[in-house]
């Protein structure tokens, strides 16, 4: 019989790193994907666009999901919608390529408030199990 305090209860360590570095590939994939898109692969204009400043918000929380920063988690996985929203408008109104860098930009979206939600519900799982413990 297994008690609250066993070792089978307690969220592993391993799995709360491995959400946090999926949401840091995610976001890193993205930001290239919003660059490269932008840039060189579809660009409005030939020889880059000003859409490639979407890129630069995102390179904010890259900072706090390295430093497991809790609320950059949260905020992150709310603001990351409108990215997703703007890839699902493009990948409907826009010919390909650009389309297929829409739906690309709405995937990485989707895996990325996955990943964050993921880190989020194993933080405070572990939290509330062990509250003396700081994940």
């Amino acid at each position: 019989m297994h008690s609250a305090s066993t070792p089978t209860s307690v969220t592993p360590h391993g799995a709360i790193e491995t959400s946090r570095w999926l949401a840091v590939v995610f976001l890193l994939a993205l930001i290239v994907l919003c660059l490269a898109w932008e840039l060189w692969l579809a660009p409005v204009r030939p020889g880059g666009s000003w859409l490639a400043l979407k890129a630069l918000p995102l390179a904010l929380p890259l900072a706090g999901l390295l430093k497991r920063r809790m609320y950059t988690y949260r905020w992150l996985s709310l603001m990351i919608w409108l990215y997703c929203t703007e890839g699902l408008v493009r990948a409907t109104s826009e010919p390909a390529p650009a389309s297929y860098y829409a739906w690309a930009e709405v995937l990485l979206c989707v895996l990325l408030f996955s990943a964050c939600t993921w880190h989020i519900r194993l933080r405070l799982k572990a939290a509330k199990e062990h509250p003396s413990v700081h994940s």
